[in-house]
């Protein structure tokens, strides 16, 4: 479930990003050189209506989404994942080649 919500998120996300990118800041909306927008698609009145209605439809599903992952992934962190602020991380001991006994002379090569 967490999988699906969080690619719909994506989705969203990107979706919300190029209608935002679309529009224009004078209000124009897709105005791509010509008084018309895209040709005879719509009116450029209509044209702003619809990227200012699905701007709003997006970023609601935006925030509806975002506090739905949220709201499912706040009791996460302390059933089985690891809280990284919680302690500090355990530290591997370190090994160390063993010192020769003190009553040991050390090994003299012979030629």
């Amino acid at each position: 479930m967490n999988t699906v919500l969080l690619v719909c998120h994506l989705l969203v996300t990107l979706a919300l990003i190029g209608v935002v990118l679309i529009q224009r800041s004078e209000g124009g909306g897709l105005g791509i050189g010509t008084s018309q927008g895209m040709g005879s698609f719509m009116s450029g009145r209509g044209t702003a209506n619809l990227l200012t209605r699905s701007t709003s439809v997006l970023a609601t599903l935006f925030f509806a989404l975002s506090l739905t992952l949220a709201l499912m992934n706040r009791g996460t962190a302390g059933a089985g994942g690891h809280d990284i602020l919680a302690s500090p991380p355990p530290s591997a001991p370190v090994q160390t080649a063993p010192a020769p006994p003190a009553n040991q002379a050390p090994a003299v090569p012979t030629h």
